[in-house]
């Protein structure tokens, strides 16, 4: 299922929506602020994944900023 960014044309509110179907209309989507269903899917950048594992690791473990963690 996934996250798509919106804004509601009625008041301008921008949020995110877990959309259940890809069929699902723009305009089906209500504004959690004014309730209207009048929101337009914006253009949002991918989520890349990493293995955060060994970066979590080493940033935790590191101290100082501008440490960069690499030797």
């Amino acid at each position: 299922m996934p996250m798509y960014d919106y804004r509601c044309k009625n008041c301008g509110e921008k949020f995110e929506e877990l959309v259940f179907s890809s069929s699902t209309p723009d305009d089906e989507i209500t504004c959690p602020n004014c309730n209207e269903k009048n929101s337009e899917r914006l253009l949002s950048a991918p989520m890349v994944s990493t293995n955060s594992s060994s970066h979590t690791a080493s940033a935790s473990s590191n101290s100082g900023c501008g440490h960069s963690g690499f030797s």
